[in-house]
């Protein structure tokens, strides 16, 4: 698949790119893709819920009431579930959520999300540019030129602190690495601004 290369006026520069068919081309692969956002969503739980039972409830362990002849159940403490304010039976616990999931399968998911993006044409080549210091406005601006609108992910080759920083208070927008792109953020983003030297990086996983 081959895509034009624009600047960030959002004028063609007359170049284009072709982005690998393994990557961008495959039949997207639902259930992998189901997978890959489920621990995704697994892995942001803090799981830090928790609710007393009867051994951790602070209250009198005396017998509330005789034990026979009374016409109701027996009750030994008020720390029985069965009271107000009583433990909990079987209440959460803190634990972990996360999950492990296979690379290839978190892989399959990735480039499904990604081909799925680019048979949708969601997806724009920039031409690779530099910021002398962070802008939020100057950001702003390139994404107004590149007629981006809704949620967007630019995708870089490496960290850059000035085009981080840039984007980091605008909703909606994001800035990452290609190496940490995950199928979560590819699939909630309208649109996928792939600088010209991060398509190498997905070259190199084809």
């Amino acid at each position: 698949m081959k895509l034009e290369v624009l600047n960030k006026e959002g004028q063609s520069t007359g170049r284009t790119v072709e982005l690998p068919e393994s990557v961008f081309g495959i039949e997207p692969n639902a259930h992998a893709v189901y997978l890959a956002v489920k621990q995704y969503n697994a892995a942001q739980r803090q799981g830090t819920h928790k609710a007393k039972e009867r051994n951790e409830i602070a209250r009198s362990t005396k017998k509330i009431k005789r034990q026979k002849g009374t016409g109701t159940a027996r009750a030994g403490s008020t720390k029985s579930p069965v009271f107000r304010g009583g433990g909990r039976v079987f209440g959460p616990k803190p634990r972990n959520y996360s999950f492990k999931l296979n690379k290839k399968v978190k892989e399959l998911a990735r480039f499904s999300a990604l081909s799925h993006k680019a048979s949708s044409g969601m997806i724009k080549v920039v031409e690779d540019f530099q910021m002398d210091k962070p802008s939020t406005k100057a950001y702003i601006n390139v994404l107004n030129n590149l007629k981006v609108e809704g949620k967007s992910i630019y995708v870089l080759p490496e960290y850059n602190s000035n085009i981080y920083l840039s984007g980091r208070n605008i909703p909606g927008a994001a800035v990452v690495n290609a190496s940490d792109l995950n199928t979560y953020e590819i699939l909630h983003a309208d649109t996928l601004l792939l600088s010209e030297k991060a398509v190498s990086h997905f070259n190199q996983e084809a």
